[in-house]
């Protein structure tokens, strides 16, 4: 764990009594590289439907990441793509990299406070990926891609969301993700940021920097610093 590296002083967790999980990279290790067997189908769909190459195909599916949070909604804003067929298809992929974590689940186990999932991916992935986990029973509510109207984090509509279907007070809140661009929006509304680095997207404009109160490099170890558990 390290926090060392925040930009700004670190918060108490004293009052936090909901705790927001992003869920790809986050509450497994990038090293099982989903996103890598994702980034692919995306990249098969649109040469399907688009008639493009695959460089093609991977250059697109990248700049819509990042000019319109996901490449869905960039397909969706410039092609008029229907969002479900697309999630159906690019989720269908092999989750059996993604291995029970015992010591995860006993660090949620401890930590007080409702837990939460907040994704850009569907509630079926996140089903699978937390059934793989063995963490299903730890989280009240997943919040994913279609409750947010397929608008993306890091849109600010979809926390705001987030806030008013769970009656989610955001100063008693904290929100961990492995995207730092994904974290303003939450700091913005009162919400405890951690960023957990090293994933496949670990940049760290200057603009983000601000909005990070807690970075960290191991999930894990980071809940169980401050649990009751490790007292």
């Amino acid at each position: 764990m390290s926090l060392a590296d925040s930009p700004l002083q670190t918060r108490s967790f004293d009052r936090i009594d909901t705790w927001v999980f992003d869920l790809d990279n986050t509450l497994y290790p990038s090293s099982c590289r989903l996103y890598v067997e994702v980034e692919q189908r995306m990249a098969r769909y649109i040469m399907d439907e688009l008639k493009l190459d695959l460089e093609e195909a991977h250059a697109l599916r990248r700049r819509y990441f990042q000019e319109h949070g996901t490449t869905l909604r960039g397909l969706m804003n410039e092609y008029g793509i229907e969002p479900g067929q697309f999630l159906d298809y690019v989720h269908e992929i092999d989750v059996s990299a993604v291995q029970p974590a015992p010591e995860l689940d006993r660090a949620l186990t401890a930590l007080p406070g409702r837990k939460l999932v907040f994704t850009n991916g569907t509630r079926r992935h996140a089903e699978r990926v937390l059934e793989r986990l063995a963490l299903v029973a730890h989280f009240d509510a997943i919040h994913d891609i279609v409750a947010i109207d397929y608008q993306p984090k890091p849109h600010p509509a979809g926390y705001r969301a987030l806030i008013d279907a769970y009656a989610i007070v955001p100063t008693r809140a904290a929100m961990v993700e492995d995207m730092a661009r994904n974290l303003p929006p939450a700091a913005a509304l009162g919400m405890t940021t951690v960023w957990l680095r090293n994933g496949p997207h670990a940049e760290l404009d200057k603009a983000h920097a601000s909005s990070i109160h807690h970075t960290i490099d191991d999930l894990t170890g980071f809940l169980t610093a401050f649990t009751p558990a490790a007292e």
